[in-house]
């Protein structure tokens, strides 16, 4: 065996260790996702909630517990969200920025104090984003019918020639940047 198939042996190796890690991490998360939603439970109802980390004034909500509610109905969806956006290798998976920026959105109106209505009028601040995400996911989509339509290959042989190869986390990030 050559020193260079062996190096290769070892990276197939470690990534293999490496994606069962995060496929654990992730697995164990999505699992536990229901015992996370309640975790609002555990928070008083009192306007003031004072931990060994940090006090907590729910000012314009009047009672932590409730405010502490909106934030998991708001977070748990967005991390399901921003899983589902690092891990998704179809073409279209940029339409996810759309629910995603609207969740950050929505936490984001949450503590502030002054905003009493949090799930009115994101749509307005959403319109810059669909701006580029609708657009462009609809020039992909017309690119790929054109290619269909003069190629001989199937809509499946097209979607994986526009599927974007998993690079990891950094190197989704990396894309945008």
């Amino acid at each position: 065996m050559t020193e260079k198939s062996s190096k290769y042996q070892r990276t197939v190796k470690n990534l293999g260790r490496r994606n069962l890690i995060v496929g654990s991490i992730i697995a164990t998360f999505i699992a536990t996702s229901p015992y996370l939603f309640y975790l609002y439970e555990s928070v008083p109802q009192t306007q003031v909630w004072n931990t060994f980390l940090f006090t907590y004034d729910s000012q314009g909500w009047g009672d932590a517990n409730l405010s502490m509610w909106i934030l998991t109905g708001k977070a748990i969806p967005l991390i399901f969200l921003l899983i589902w956006f690092f891990t998704c290798r179809h073409w279209w998976y940029h339409t996810l920025l759309v629910p995603i920026s609207m969740y950050i959105y929505q936490i984001i109106t949450l503590f502030n104090e002054d905003i009493f209505k949090v799930d009115e009028f994101q749509l307005i601040y959403l319109v810059p984003v669909m701006a580029i995400i609708v657009p462009s996911i609809y020039l992909i989509r017309a690119q790929m019918f054109s290619k269909l339509n003069d190629a001989d290959k199937s809509l499946q042989e097209l979607e994986d020639e526009f599927r974007i190869k998993p690079t990891g986390l950094w190197g989704k990030i990396r894309q945008y940047f």
